[in-house]
């Protein structure tokens, strides 16, 4: 197999692994969000896709569309970057579900909801690293978390320029979650480096 092996050349039985990656790191997210709002938490089936940068945005509400995004840099055994970014309303029904508002405008947050948005994002994404170290033994790091209100063009732009140079695709794993009617669209993104990514299909044996 081809050792530039990269996001560019992957085959439906890669998807399909990622695909369970995600599943798996979904179903330990909706977990602990369960915990932290003390509430039973349904989760959807994650619909796992490989985009180009340029199309994640569209997949946000487009370029100029507001969004939450919180970033982290990966390190260990593999690096690159991930973020866990969500649209202006979902963003709205977590801060209500864990701090008991009815807020509708991002204008509205406090210093405290951001807060409370930072964590729900670090908890999440360690949900779906913790899967992904957990299916490849590899030691998986990340960063303490950046969050940032932006529109989805600006936020998508800092993982583009640094990774673009190897590499114009993302893993995006897209999974609605949430408590009774309160639904919540969130967007996982990860951006391994080329050589991280071939290490992480080598560990899952699919890749010499």
């Amino acid at each position: 197999m081809d050792d530039k092996l990269s996001m560019d050349k992957l085959n439906e039985m890669h998807i399909d692994i990622l695909r369970e990656i995600g599943n798996i790191g979904a179903g330990n997210a909706t977990t602990a969000l369960s915990q932290m709002i003390n509430k039973k938490v349904d989760m959807g089936v994650p619909k796992v896709n490989i985009l180009e940068f340029k199309e994640l945005s569209e997949v946000l509400g487009g370029a100029e569309n507001l969004v939450v995004g919180i970033l982290f840099n990966v390190t260990g055994e593999i690096n690159g970057m991930m973020m866990f970014a969500l649209e202006q309303s979902s963003a709205h029904v977590l801060v209500n579900l864990l701090m008991g508002k009815n807020i509708d405008d991002f204008s509205e947050f406090t210093e405290m909801d951001l807060s409370a948005l930072n964590e729900i994002g670090n908890i999440i994404a360690g949900a779906y690293l913790s899967s992904l170290s957990g299916l490849t033994n590899l030691k998986i790091n990340a960063s303490i978390p950046h969050l940032a209100i932006d529109m989805a063009g600006a936020i998508l732009s800092v993982p583009a320029i640094e990774f673009g140079k190897t590499g114009d695709k993302a893993l995006m794993i897209q999974t609605d979650f949430g408590e009774g009617k309160e639904e919540v669209d969130g967007y996982f993104i990860l951006i391994p480096e080329e050589d991280s990514f071939r290490t992480i299909l080598k560990t899952l044996g699919i890749m010499g």
